[in-house]
């Protein structure tokens, strides 16, 4: 899941800070939930279900912004360019992703030596991409379903079919746990994915808007 570089057209400052905000609250919500799962010291529990409810909502509100801004924030639509157009775009079917699914897996997994070429997010990244507010309203949901009935919300019928549906209190956790597990693992694969060409396109990330050397012109 390689860049070609870091640029500001391919990566405006906005989508830096909503990464980043994504990626920090992911970290926080999976420290206190394997906290609240087996409190490891003692002393933290108030804390821990407080942070994670907390950490819940902004990740819904930055998903949510993250998702109206790919409809206005315009950023480059290729590898390599600096022409522009509506984020958008990016995560839909282009024609450069053609026939290029099962090239770039065999890609990643050492059977191919050469790169694939494709617009400036390859098949397995609109996948992945997609996914994601997928899985994270599959978390909030669990997540919420498993602390509402103790508030006695008037909101407890929406959140109670699932709980239904998972087989009771106990499955609505193991269900929101495992899911837990999902979003680690697909963490790890993503930063996996985009540092298998080397640091060089992962550096502007890191340091927010610096474009990386030779990006200039």
């Amino acid at each position: 899941m390689s860049h070609e570089g870091h640029y500001r057209e391919a990566h405006p400052l906005i989508f830096v800070f909503t990464h980043w905000i994504n990626l920090l609250c992911m970290i926080g919500l999976a420290f206190t939930g394997f906290y609240i799962h087996y409190p490891f010291f003692a002393g933290f529990m108030y804390g821990a279900r407080t942070i994670h409810f907390v950490l819940m909502f902004i990740i819904l509100i930055n998903l949510t912004s993250r998702i109206i801004l790919a409809f206005w924030v315009k950023t480059a639509n290729q590898l390599g360019t600096r022409e522009t157009d509506i984020d958008l775009k990016n995560w839909l079917p282009q024609k450069e992703n053609k026939y290029q699914f099962w090239e770039t897996v065999k890609y990643y997994t050492f059977f191919r030596n050469t790169r694939v070429i494709s617009a400036k997010y390859g098949a397995l990244q609109k996948i992945a991409y997609l996914a994601t507010p997928v899985i994270t309203l599959y978390m909030a949901y669990t997540g919420f379903a498993i602390y509402t009935p103790a508030h006695n919300w008037a909101i407890w019928p929406f959140f109670a079919a699932g709980v239904s549906f998972f087989g009771g209190a106990i499955g609505i956790r193991i269900a929101h746990y495992f899911g837990m597990w999902v979003v680690i693992l697909f963490t790890m694969v993503h930063a996996y994915l985009a540092a298998i060409d080397g640091f060089k396109p992962l550096w502007g990330l890191i340091f927010l808007w610096r474009e990386t050397p030779g990006d200039e012109h």
